[in-house]
C-alpha cells in the first residue's frame, strides 16, 4: 500500500480525496492526514500505473499504463499502438492485440530511443512512448 501524505490547510471545510473519508482541520490549526491508497491492478498484467493525460494527448484510449507483452490485449495495447504509430510511424492497426508485429515495433522503438530492448512495454517504455508520441516533430527514427 502506498501512503499519501496530504497537508490540509486550516479550513473549516471538509476535504475528500479519491473516495477517502473527509478530513477537516480545526480553524487556526494546520492538520495532516494520511490516506491509504491501493495500487491499481489489471487481472492479466498485475499492478498498473495511472498517468493523467494532458488535454492535447494524441492518443486517448485509456490512462492505464500496465506492463504489456506478447499476448496482452485491450485499451492499453491500443494506446501503445497509437503511440508507436505517432512516435516512429510504425503503421500498426490499433486493434488492441499485442502480437508479433506490435512486439517488433516496440523493439524498433526501444532501439531508436536508446532504452532496454525487450519487446515489452513497461514503465520506462511507456514514459518514452508518451513523450515521443506527443512531441512536436514526431515521428522520429
Amino acid at each position: 500500500m502506498r501512503r499519501v501524505l496530504i497537508a490540509v490547510a486550516a479550513l473549516a471545510l471538509p476535504v475528500s480525496l479519491a473516495g477517502a473519508p473527509a478530513v477537516a482541520a480545526s480553524p487556526g490549526t494546520p492538520s495532516t492526514a494520511v490516506v491509504e491508497q491501493a495500487p491499481a491492478t489489471d487481472k492479466l498484467n498485475g499492478p498498473t500505473m495511472l498517468v493523467a493525460q494532458g488535454p492535447d494527448d494524441v492518443c486517448d484510449f485509456t490512462i492505464n499504463r500496465p506492463s504489456l507483452r506478447l499476448g496482452s490485449s485491450g485499451a492499453a495495447v491500443q494506446q501503445a499502438q497509437c503511440y508507436l504509430n505517432q512516435a516512429i510511424d510504425a503503421g500498426l492497426d490499433q486493434d488492441g492485440d499485442f502480437g508479433q508485429i506490435t512486439q517488433s515495433a516496440t523493439r524498433a522503438f526501444q532501439r531508436c530511443a536508446g532504452i532496454v530492448v525487450d519487446g515489452r512495454i513497461g514503465a520506462q517504455t511507456w514514459s518514452f512512448l508518451s513523450f515521443w508520441a506527443n512531441a512536436p516533430g514526431a515521428p522520429f527514427c
